[in-house]
């Protein structure tokens, strides 16, 4: 699992806004060959371990552990194991569930060309363009079609051995663009800003995010850059509610990048942790978006010279194959650092993320498969990738 929010600071004494806060959960440290880093120690954990049963605690006592210290760490450590794996496993579940849409049709795919049992020239060509209608594009449907085939062709298969093979190929191309991000790394205030065209839930994305953070100790401000509407900023100021987030705006129509000078200006004065600004996506006026966003970024270097410390791209998996002009904009004009993959949940085009992480060098961050909180997750290459074609961990 990936970390949020790394850092352990001390606090010595309350915000501006009055708001106390405690320790941050603990510092990172390296994680597993796949990339994943530890989570954090959650405070239900400690509750949960005052609960335990009295019965639980009587082991055998050593005599180099008199008091069975050694004992009960050895337990509580197996006890938040056992969490730990509890929730991975609930984060697999959202994600089959999320993308039920697109592993459905893949399978439902899979199955009708594999009846025949026999992997042979027909059959490839049938799983390549079903690959393609599931919007993974004619380049990486012929990878994968190639791969599978390797040891397999003319071979009597199994759905669930092809499936197998897809998962492993898809994880390959996925896996160098995991990438874990850790918002206390860096300067402080981290700055943020979100980009993409209006509708891709951009402004939700950075609601769930604010409201994962201040969870785990975060300082947070929400920037309310999208001045032209309405309805954006309002949705934002509900979050920063919810988050109990320090929340700059300004009357409608009024300039993005002043807002964005505030924001990051009042939060270096307040001592906060992290700075996440909105901007607008009305994509139909390329140039004036452009113009803006560039506006943005001149006003907020003049307070941080290495602002902002990501630029993060917003897309909509509905939109399927489009989303690839949509990386190619902001790619070029804003200088994007890092993808989210949203509403995941709501297309059969879930492979469109796939063909995104083929042609494009830009880590994916999270991906959206619903409308809570807990529904944005750090991106996971393997676990995203047998969710897809519907295999269980």
């Amino acid at each position: 699992m990936i970390l949020w929010w790394g850092r352990k600071k001390t606090v010595s004494g309350a915000k501006d806004d009055g708001r106390s806060s405690g320790d941050v959960s603990t510092s990172l440290v390296s994680g597993d060959a796949a990339g994943t880093a530890p989570q954090p120690h959650r405070e239900e954990d400690s509750v949960q371990d005052l609960k335990a049963p009295n019965s639980s605690r009587s082991a055998e006592v050593e005599e180099t552990d008199p008091i069975g210290l050694k004992a009960a760490a050895a337990r509580i450590a197996a006890e938040r194991a056992a969490r730990q794996a509890t929730r991975e496993a609930g984060i697999l579940q959202r994600l089959q569930e999320g993308l039920r849409r697109s592993s459905g049709k893949i399978a439902e795919g899979l199955g009708a060309i594999l009846n025949r049992k026999r992997l042979d020239r027909a059959a490839l060509e049938d799983i390549e363009d079903l690959l393609i209608t599931s919007d993974m594009g004619p380049t990486v449907a012929a990878r994968l079609t190639k791969s599978i085939s390797t040891g397999r062709f003319d071979r009597d298969v199994s759905e669930t051995e092809i499936k197998e093979a897809l998962a492993s190929e898809i994880v390959s191309i996925l896996r160098p663009r995991e990438r874990i991000v850790d918002f206390s790394d860096g300067p402080s205030p981290r700055i943020a800003l979100f980009v993409g065209v209006n509708g891709s839930g951009k402004t939700t994305t950075i609601g769930k995010i604010a409201y994962r953070l201040a969870g785990m100790g975060a300082d947070v401000t929400l920037a309310a850059g999208d001045t032209f509407r309405a309805a954006a900023v309002e949705q934002l100021r509900v979050w920063a509610e919810r988050s109990n987030a320090r929340f700059i705006s300004r009357p409608q129509g009024s300039d993005a990048a002043a807002l964005a000078y505030e924001a990051v200006s009042t939060a270096q004065k307040e001592g906060r942790d992290i700075v996440l600004i909105d901007t607008a996506g009305r994509l139909q006026n390329r140039s004036e978006l452009m113009d803006e966003l560039a506006k943005i970024v001149r006003a907020i270097r003049k307070l941080d010279a290495s602002a902002p410390h990501d630029v993060i791209l917003v897309l909509d998996a509905t939109v399927g194959q489009n989303a690839h002009s949509q990386v190619e904009v902001f790619r070029g004009t804003a200088g994007v650092t890092g993808l989210v993959m949203t509403k995941l949940d709501g297309t059969a085009k879930g492979g469109v993320l796939v063909a995104i992480a083929e042609t494009y060098n830009l880590p994916i961050h999270f991906v959206g498969v619903g409308e809570r909180p807990e529904d944005l997750q750090p991106f996971d290459a393997e676990t995203f990738a047998r969710a897809l074609v519907g295999l269980s961990a």
